[in-house]
Order: C-alpha cells, then structure tokens, then sequence
C-alpha cells in the first residue's frame, strides 16, 4: 500500500483521493479550511464541493501539510494553478528525498509563463523523473459516482509513469502512460481557454456549428503551440488533449464552461466570479497561455479573444464578429519553418 499526500480538497482533489484510495493507496488530504478538514473526517464527505460522494476510510483529511507529507511516497498538487508556487514555497523542506510530485493542475503560471512541471521543479528541486502529470477528461462528479474514465500519466521516465499508473488504476478508472510531458499539460491548460469561448457562445445562443467549430479550432491551437514547444502532436489528438476538450467544453459540469456561459448571458467577470465557487482556470491561465504563443510565435486567434473578453472588457458579440471577421485561409496550411504562424 502506497502512502499518498493529496494537497487540495476542492473537487478534483477528493475525488482523484477516492481513486487512489479504491486503488488501495492510504491518502492523506490537506486542505486549507479547519470546518472542511472536520467534516471531511467526520462524516467521509466533502459538503462543500461534492456531498453525495461517502470517501473510504483509507482517506483522512488534515489542516498541517506536514503531516500530510510524513512518510508520503507521492504527493499530489491539486491547488490552483497560480498559488502553487507560493504553496511549494512555504512547505519546502517537508517531504522525504524521493518522494514523487504529481500534478492535477491544468493552468499556465502568469507571470513566468511556466508550465506547473516546470513550477514544481523550481519550487521543490524534483528531477524530471520525479514530476509527473495527470490529465484527461475527468469531470470530479462523474468520477466520484465511479462512472468509467481514462486519463493519462506522464512522466519523463517511464518506470515514474507506470508506479503512478498503478497507484490510481481502478475498474472505473483507466490511466494510461506517456512520456510527453510538455503536450499533456498543455492539452489540460489550453481546454479550460476554449471552453470558456465555448460557454460565451452557448450563452449567446450561437448553437452547434459553432460549439463544433471552436473545438476543432481550438485542437488547432494547442497542437501549433505544442509542437512550437516541442510537443509530440499525438499527444494533443489524445485523452490529454482532444478528450479532455471535449468533455470541458460539452459538459455542464465543467466550471470553465460555466463560467464562459454566463459570460454570454451578459453577466460581467466580476459578477460571474461572484457566483463561482471554484476556480475556473482558464480566466487566469488565457493570459498566460497568450503570452506563450506570442513568445513561440504562434497564432491563436480563439486564445487572444477570450483574453480580450475576460481581460480586455470587450463586448462577447463583437469579439465573437471579430474573430469570424479574419481573413479565410485554407484549413490544412502548414506553419512556415521554425514558427506556429499559420
């Protein structure tokens, strides 16, 4: 039995808990709020993200991240994305010298640009075969109802990928290994972008053909940026990329949907943030993931209109003309040599 440190009891981090604890992992759960902690404890669900879920007794919850990391041969990050480097910093020094580090996050740290591996090793001195990643369409209600649902494991080193692989295999859930980092954060980052343009459009009203459109384009714009940074584009047509698109952008689970559908209802950010309890990690990751296609040369025309909404102000219907205004191309031109632009 492996022990387990999942930092982040939101909805994502009690239900990748229950995973690893149906696997036969022994999981302790840090999470920030002493009355969630207790809760959690006492009754073996989460009354604030997911109370229909009875979390097994292989689960405790604590407030002390050291406790948490005492004899933890993994330790799972599902903070959000733009505290995990604060987070790491504060806890530095608390695990053992071969723990694991395994990240849920699926944002772009403004700022610096970096990818959550990237904020790892920085944050925590790690080796790339000790950084891994999971990422795939994994709706937290859906999962902690044990309905099926794959996912993928990636790590440098393959032997990482396969032990993690094995700590969260579950008749439910199916993780699958790979080795490309790089495509399999992005896949998850770059989603959460284009589901918020798909709920702006869903709020509108603008209908199916152009839900599909944004998916198609938006698989487009993670792939260009991939390979600019040295992904493998296989990776973006998998569960990692085009799984996980497509089940952010179709569900009305998904909080980044949500948060772009009132959007296009007309709500301001302040206002939609207001009523949003999680955090949606598109709103803040956009601008990070626009500052890395400019710095690779790489165009993305849905990614940029999204910031323009959610930073920028603009009207979603005159963003929406905009980007339906640029100039035709052909669908399959090939990016000039050395650069993403198309």
């Amino acid at each position: 039995m492996s022990r387990i440190a999942v930092y982040g009891a939101g909805s994502w981090g009690t239900a990748f808990s229950l995973v690893l604890a149906d696997a036969g992992c022994d999981v302790t759960l840090w999470g920030r709020r002493a009355s969630l902690v207790d809760a959690i404890n006492d009754t073996r669900s989460n009354p604030d993200y997911l109370p229909q879920v009875k979390l097994p007794a292989n689960v405790r919850a604590t407030t002390d991240p050291a406790q948490a990391a005492s004899g933890a041969d993994i330790a799972v990050l599902a903070v959000s994305a733009q505290y995990a480097r604060t987070l790491l910093d504060a806890w530095a020094g608390q695990w053992h010298p071969g723990t694991v580090f395994v990240s849920l996050m699926k944002g772009v740290e403004l700022g610096t640009g970096q990818l959550m591996s990237e904020v790892l090793a920085e944050a925590t001195g790690a080796g790339a075969d000790r950084i891994a990643v999971v990422s795939g369409p994994n709706l937290a209600a859906e999962i902690v109802a044990r309905k099926p649902a794959a996912s993928v494991v990636a790590c440098a080193d393959e032997s990482t990928a396969a032990a993690i692989q094995a700590a969260c295999h579950t008749p439910y859930f199916r993780p699958y290994t790979n080795t490309d980092v790089i495509g399999c954060e992005l896949g998850g980052a770059v989603k959460n972008v284009i589901a918020l343009a798909v709920g702006i459009t869903d709020g509108m009203g603008l209908g199916d053909n152009a839900k599909a459109a944004l998916v198609t384009r938006g698989l487009a714009e993670a792939t260009r940026l991939g390979i600019a940074m040295g992904a493998n584009p296989l990776t973006l047509a998998g569960l990692a990329g085009m799984g996980d698109l497509v089940a952010t952008c179709a569900s009305k689970l998904s909080r980044n949907h949500s948060f772009g559908y009132r959007l296009g209802l007309g709500l301001s950010v302040a206002e939609t943030q207001e009523l949003t309890k999680q955090t949606a990690e598109g709103v803040a990751s956009c601008k990070a993931i626009q500052g890395l296609a400019e710095r690779h040369g790489v165009e993305m025309p849905i990614t940029q209109t999204v910031v323009d909404i959610v930073h920028g102000g603009q009207d979603p219907e005159v963003a929406v003309n905009a980007l339906m205004s640029r100039v035709p191309k052909p669908e399959t031109l090939r990016s000039r040599p050395g650069t993403g632009r198309r």
